[in-house]
């Protein structure tokens, strides 16, 4: 399915796929998310953005629970997230993550960091796993990387691994959060890239992002955060030309003036 314009039809979604109820988190005296009501569809790519601060990558996290909850509830395709366990895992494998830092294995070849998750979760034989990674590997662009250690690619490289990885799982959803925060400004291109390709797709995704160009480009809906709050959701381009809530016009004069 291409995007014509900024994005699909939104008719054109599945069920939903996330969904968080009443969520709440609390850092101390820091209330970081406050009663979040949020819904994704299968085959929506949902961008959140907003200030530092805001409670963006706690509720990316909070989807497959890296980060604990201290009220509400959070489904994966119908299922509550299990507190822990081997339940917590096995629905974890069906969420899969990209992280601003990489955090690939730095022992590993990149071959190996890519057939880790499928052989040794999934079950996947160890010849199906390299020949899958090796098509993913090629669909991101890395493949002739693929004997090297992490630490031999550029910024770009491991974080377009580390989306092969997620990717290995079949995951039903993925989680990004701030992709591109740690790259430099030459290799943002060549993942928002990929991460376009993936969302052309129908990859069901949620994309915590300072790249509003993505989120023109990509995105079904946007969500904009203030201070662990849902301020605003709109489509990209009602989003973008005109917000409805003062602190989205403010944020975005902001961000869009420089």
């Amino acid at each position: 399915m291409e995007h014509s314009g900024s994005t699909a039809a939104a008719g054109s979604l599945g069920d939903p796929l996330v969904e968080l109820k009443g969520v709440n988190k609390h850092f101390g005296e820091l209330h970081v998310l406050q009663d979040i009501d949020l819904t994704v569809r299968r085959g929506e790519v949902l961008v959140v953005i907003g200030p530092s601060g805001s409670g963006k990558s706690t509720l990316c996290r909070a989807i497959n629970r890296l980060e604990t909850i201290d009220d509400g509830e959070i489904l994966i395709d119908g299922q509550r997230l299990p507190e822990e366990g081997k339940g917590l895992a096995q629905l974890r494998a069906d969420v899969g993550m990209v992280f601003q830092s990489f955090n690939l294995f730095a022992h590993k070849t990149v071959l190996e960091n890519v057939t880790l998750g499928p052989v040794k979760v999934r079950g996947t034989k160890t010849a199906a796993a390299k020949e899958e990674a090796m098509t993913l590997l090629e669909r991101v662009g890395v493949a002739n990387q693929a004997r090297k250690m992490p630490a031999q690619l550029s910024g770009g490289q491991q974080q377009r691994v580390a989306i092969a990885r997620a990717l290995a799982m079949r995951p039903k959803v993925m989680l990004f959060d701030e992709p591109t925060s740690a790259l430099d400004p030459e290799m943002i291109n060549e993942v928002l890239d990929v991460m376009v390709q993936l969302a052309s797709e129908g990859m069901t995704m949620v994309v915590v992002t300072h790249e509003m160009g993505f989120a023109r480009k990509a995105a079904h809906r946007v969500v904009f955060m203030d201070a662990g709050q849902i301020v605003e959701e709109a489509e990209p381009e009602k989003f973008f030309t005109d917000p409805e809530s003062e602190r989205a016009q403010d944020f975005l004069s902001k961000i869009l003036t420089h």
